[in-house]
C-alpha cells in the first residue's frame, strides 16, 4: 500500500524530492492533489515508511538552507 509521505508545492520541488528519494533506492510516486493543481503528493510503500522519513528530513533540510 502507498502513503503518502509528504506534499510538496509545485511539481519542481516533487520532482526534486523524487529524484534524491530514489538515488537512495526508495520506490516512489507523485500524485497532483485535487485541492490545488500546485500541490503533488509524494507516496511511498508503507514497508519502507520509516526509513524514508529520515532521509526526507535530510532532504528537506538541505533544500531549506
Amino acid at each position: 500500500m502507498w502513503t503518502v509521505i509528504y506534499i510538496a508545492s509545485g511539481e519542481k520541488t516533487a520532482d526534486t524530492i523524487k529524484q534524491k528519494l530514489t538515488m537512495e533506492g526508495f520506490l516512489v510516486k507523485l500524485r497532483q492533489t485535487n485541492i490545488t493543481k500546485q500541490q503533488f503528493e509524494i507516496l511511498v510503500p508503507e514497508s519502507e515508511l520509516d526509513e524514508v522519513q529520515e532521509v526526507l528530513k535530510d532532504i528537506l533540510h538541505s533544500t531549506h538552507r
